[in-house]
């Protein structure tokens, strides 16, 4: 597979030509998002004739990357080598601002380590991203029932990572600007231990993409905002689900006030 960024960190270029949809939408949100519709419905193609695998999947969101930047977005990137550094698979545990992150991370971790996510199992349903993410064999939870979703997150994303897939955890139960420590379940430190997996911290700021009122993942964009990912170093499941969750909280709320 194609390596996107060699390097242990990325920076957006200081000048990135803008997109035509970007100039015909007058620098609103609408040309971001009439491009990302057209990356979509090519997934979706793919995902329908059985085509998009892991390669596909990375380069589709490149291309989203690629359309974020030519539309305003401005990207710092770091720690790509703590993800070299794993031996095997990973749960990257991160916290969840946007839409944006879902589109982006793919490229930034499925080159290096194959991965998955866990997701509502609504997603998987719909007639336009249900394809797409059926075909990445994500772990699925309904949201009604934590006991329930959390032995299926045990049980299926170790089932995932015995096959050697790394596993992406949101613990936070729904998109937010303002990170809450108190809202920032262990089920991805709990997972990292009954799967005997370290956990890799992953800290970001993507409110760059807004939330919506009425279409929750298409609101506003604000182009002076800054995009940030982070990877920490990975955190051993031997540590205990406690402190590796403690310290996978540190790690997020120390990059956040850096960024601010």
């Amino acid at each position: 597979m194609q390596i996107y960024f060699p390097g242990n960190s990325y920076r957006t270029p200081a000048f990135v030509p803008r997109h035509p949809l970007d100039v015909l939408a007058f620098g609103t949100r609408w040309g971001l998002y009439s491009g990302l519709v057209g990356a979509v419905l090519e997934a979706r193609h793919a995902a329908l004739d059985g085509v998009y695998d892991d390669e596909f999947w990375a380069r589709s969101s490149f291309r989203v990357m690629r359309l974020i930047e030519r539309c305003g977005g401005r990207f710092e990137i770091d720690g790509f080598d703590n993800i070299r550094r794993l031996n095997g698979p990973a749960v990257f545990v991160s916290n969840h601002m946007s839409t944006l992150e879902t589109q982006v991370l793919p490229v930034l971790i499925a080159p290096i380590r194959k991965v998955t996510f866990v997701v509502k199992e609504q997603l998987t349903r719909g007639p336009l991203f249900g394809p797409i993410m059926r075909s990445r064999d994500p772990v699925t939870v309904g949201r009604e029932h934590p006991g329930r979703d959390l032995m299926r997150v045990l049980d299926g994303g170790a089932e995932r990572i015995r096959r050697g897939i790394s596993v992406v955890v949101f613990p936070q139960s729904t998109r937010v600007t303002r990170f809450d420590p108190d809202r920032f379940n262990s089920l991805g430190a709990k997972l990292a231990h009954r799967a005997r997996v370290p956990v890799l911290p992953v800290a970001l700021k993507t409110d760059f993409w807004e939330n919506g009122r009425l279409l929750r993942g298409f609101g506003p964009i604000k182009k002076h905002r800054t995009i940030y990912f982070s990877f920490g170093p990975s955190l051993p499941a031997e540590d205990g689900t406690k402190r590796v969750h403690r310290r996978t909280i540190d790690f997020i709320q120390r990059r956040l006030s850096e960024w601010e």
